[in-house]
C-alpha cells in the first residue's frame, strides 16, 4: 500500500469522526446509526482501495458489486436526515479509495461534511415542525380541517395531508407541517362549529360509581315459631 493511499485513508477517517461524532452524534444520538454509518464507510473504503488497484480485474469488480447489491437494509424507517448521513458516509469512501490527489480528496471531504454541517443545523428552519395528529372528529372539509389544527397548535399551518378518514369512528388522521410562533403557546382550542366539542359530550358513569350493594334482610322466622308454640 502506497503512501497516498494512507493519506487517503487517513483523511476519511477524519471525516468520518467529524461527519459521525462532532454532528451526527450531538444532533441526533442514534448509537445504531453510528455503526452502520462507520461500517459503511469502512466497508466501501476496502472495496474501492482493494478496485483501484491494478492486480484486479474488471470481472472480480463487478462481481463484488454485485454481492454489495444483494445486501439489504431491514431495519426501522430511516428519517431523510438520517438517509442523507447515510449517502455521505458512502461518498467519503468512495472519495477515500478511489485514489485521486491527496488536495482534491480532502476538498471534496470538507466540501460533503460542509453541507450536512449546514444543512442539517439546529438554526436553520428552527420553528417548522412536522407531526401525524389524530383528530377525534371525522372533517371532511379541508378548510375546516385547517383552522382546526391552527387552533389546536398555535401555529401557521404550512400544509396538511389527510392519510385516513374514518365515518364510522369519527377520527381524521392527518400529516401536518407547520411553523410554531415562539411568542404564542398553543391554544388547544375546541373543535369547529357543528362537530361537538368534548365537554359537551355525555358522560359515561364508571361501573364502580354506579354500583350500590343490594342488602337483603335475613327471613324471619317468628311465625313459624309462634305456630309451634300455640299447637
Amino acid at each position: 500500500m502506497t503512501l497516498a493511499a494512507l493519506a487517503s485513508i487517513g483523511a476519511d477517517l477524519v471525516a468520518l469522526a467529524v461527519l459521525v461524532g462532532a454532528l451526527y452524534i450531538r444532533r441526533h444520538s442514534r448509537k445504531d446509526l453510528m455503526s452502520a454509518y462507520v461500517g459503511v464507510n469502512v466497508g466501501v473504503l476496502a472495496v474501492t482501495l482493494l478496485l483501484a488497484t491494478a492486480s484486479v480485474g474488471a470481472g472480480l469488480g463487478l462481481g463484488l458489486f454485485g454481492v454489495l447489491s444483494i445486501i439489504r437494509l431491514r431495519s426501522t424507517q430511516l428519517t431523510q436526515h438520517e438517509v442523507a448521513y447515510f449517502f455521505a458516509a458512502l461518498a467519503l469512501g468512495l472519495l477515500g479509495g478511489i485514489g485521486a490527489p491527496l488536495t482534491t480528496t480532502a476538498a471534496l471531504m470538507a466540501l460533503v461534511v460542509a453541507s450536512l454541517w449546514i444543512s442539517d443545523h439546529p438554526a436553520l428552519l428552527r420553528r417548522n415542525r412536522h407531526q401525524v395528529i389524530m383528530i377525534d372528529h371525522a372533517i371532511t372539509d379541508e378548510t375546516a380541517l385547517t383552522a382546526h389544527l391552527t387552533n389546536l397548535l398555535g401555529a401557521r399551518i404550512r400544509s396538511i395531508d389527510t392519510q385516513r378518514l374514518d365515518l364510522v369512528n369519527d377520527t381524521t388522521l392527518v400529516d401536518v407541517r407547520y411553523q410554531v410562533d415562539d411568542t404564542q403557546p398553543p391554544t388547544g382550542a375546541p373543535a369547529p362549529a357543528g362537530l361537538g366539542s368534548a365537554a359537551a359530550l355525555p358522560t359515561v358513569p364508571s361501573p364502580t360509581d354506579t354500583w350500590a350493594p343490594v342488602s337483603e334482610e335475613p327471613p324471619s322466622y317468628l311465625p313459624q315459631q309462634r305456630a309451634m308454640a300455640s299447637r
